[in-house]
Parts: structure tokens; C-alpha cells; sequence
């Protein structure tokens, strides 16, 4: 069965770049905000536009708009996580299924992986990491991006530390490319052999 490692790891921390890495090595990859930017352009939107309106123009979701109408409320976050989520988790169960037996090793590429749970859908947790004063560089260096954002965007997520400690893999990212990549070799080399457990897939997600 294939062996699924969950990736994780706090804005700024290099998570995207490391999931790269793993493409560029054969490992198959489900990118959990792809497939939230790609449901934003499809069936996500009318549900979105629904609950948020104004939100969405011709069946496709403004980002910007959005983030203005939930960043700031809880609430609001956690009425469009109820409607995001359970498609992601379905395009997911997709990617698991069609590779079922046949990829030793998937990862599963989640932001939030660990505040919404997802670590209990993985044989194993990699949590991508860097110095707080790299990642706040990396962060403030992103266009729009600001003191303010860049703190509402930390208070919804788990404190590096605290995700650093739950994780059975650790990629240090601040000493560049090839370190990056030398440890992500080094934990496929670990997991070589290593079955995953047994799923179970809802059949409505063939």
C-alpha cells in the first residue's frame, strides 16, 4: 500500500519549494491550495457566492474579495472552511484511490494540516521549517503582503514549535536548495519499504 506522508509547514517556511523537490524525485504530490485555487474556478464558486455575495463574478472566485470578506472574522473562516474543506478532502480521496498499489510513496501538501486534523489521514508528518526571522523575511517580501497580514495569517495557524514537535520528519529550509534537497532524499531513503496502512475510499469519490 502506498506509505502517505503529510507535509505541513507555516507560511514562509518553504513548503511549496519542498514539495517541488519531492515532484523532481517521481514522488506524486496532491497540493491541497491547487486544488482549492482550481475548485475557486469551478464548483466551489456558486456555493462560495452563496454564502459570500459579491464574492465571485462569472463563476469564479475574486481571491481578494474573499480574503477581505473572511480574514478578519472567525466565523466567516470557519463558514467558508465548511464548504472548502469536504471538496478538498474529496479531490484527495481521488488522487489516493488512483494510486492506490501503485506509488510507494504520496505526499499530501497541507497548509493546515495538523489545525484541521489531516495528520490522522497520514502514515507519517513532515513538517517544513525555518528560522522565525527568515520566514517573516520570506513572507514580507511577497507582493501586498504586510505586518498585518502577514500576523492574521500566523494566529490561524499552529506555532511552528508546537507543529516542529508533533512531526516525524523535519526539512530545514534557511540553508538553501541542495541542503533542502539532501534531507528530503534522506527521508525517502528512510521510507523506502515502508507500507502504508490499508484505506478505505468513499465510493462516491471514484
Amino acid at each position: 500500500m502506498t506509505f502517505v506522508l503529510g507535509l505541513t509547514g507555516s507560511i514562509g517556511m518553504g513548503k511549496s519549494a519542498t514539495a517541488d523537490l519531492f515532484r523532481r524525485l517521481g514522488v506524486p504530490v496532491h497540493d491541497a491550495d491547487a486544488t482549492v485555487h482550481r475548485l475557486y474556478r469551478g464548483r466551489a464558486a456558486p456555493l462560495i457566492e452563496k454564502a459570500f455575495p459579491g464574492t465571485a463574478t462569472d463563476g469564479v472566485v475574486d481571491r481578494a474579495r474573499l480574503g477581505a470578506a473572511v480574514l478578519d472574522s472567525q466565523e466567516r473562516m470557519q463558514q467558508l472552511e465548511a464548504i472548502v474543506h469536504p471538496l478538498v478532502r474529496e479531490e484527495e480521496e481521488s488522487f489516493l484511490k488512483r494510486l492506490a498499489a501503485l506509488a510507494p510513496v504520496a505526499v499530501l501538501d497541507i497548509p493546515l494540516l495538523f489545525e484541521t486534523g489531516g495528520e490522522t489521514r497520514c502514515d507519517a508528518v513532515l513538517v517544513v521549517t525555518a528560522p522565525a526571522a527568515v520566514q517573516r523575511d520570506r513572507v514580507l517580501a511577497r507582493p501586498g503582503m504586510t505586518e498585518a497580514k502577514f500576523h492574521a495569517i500566523l494566529d490561524r495557524q499552529m506555532r511552528d514549535e508546537d507543529k516542529r514537535t508533533r512531526a516525524h520528519f523535519l526539512v530545514d529550509t534557511s540553508r538553501g536548495f541542495s541542503s533542502a534537497e539532501a534531507q528530503v532524499k534522506s527521508i525517502l531513503a528512510c521510507l523506502a519499504g515502508r507500507p502504508g496502512r490499508r484505506r478505505h475510499f468513499n465510493e462516491e469519490f471514484s
